[in-house]
């Protein structure tokens, strides 16, 4: 079974955040982190993976991210806190995990950089 993620990157609490969705969470976070990820994070520094959910249906995950990009910016920021209230960086944790997210089988995502991304 083939897994998706999408995801929400953060520049700080309470700041610049991106939506995205892809196969691989831990490469792709990798990736924004080295400035490979998107244009935008890499000209606004969003590196902090502060919210995730996982989907097995890419139909669903692309359609979710696209809701969560059309958010308002307080309905993001009450999502990542009803979950995360302090922010904290989530990558080091799922890179702990035994069988992490780099371990699940994909299509290959690419970048998503589009004009929809959030900057908050």
């Amino acid at each position: 079974m083939r897994t998706y993620f999408v995801y929400i990157l953060a520049s700080q609490p309470h700041g610049t955040l991106y939506v995205g969705v892809t196969n691989d969470l831990l490469s792709r976070v990798e990736a924004h982190r080295n400035g490979e990820g998107s244009k935008f994070t890499s000209r606004y520094n969003v590196g902090l993976l502060v919210h995730y959910e996982l989907f097995t249906d890419i139909e669903q995950a692309i359609q979710r991210e696209k809701s969560l990009k059309r958010y308002r910016r307080d309905w993001k920021i009450n999502l990542i806190e009803r979950e995360n209230p302090n922010w904290q960086d989530l990558y080091p944790k799922l890179r702990a995990l035994p069988g992490n997210a780099s371990d699940a089988p994909g299509a290959g995502l690419g970048p998503r950089d589009k004009p929809e991304d959030d900057n908050g």
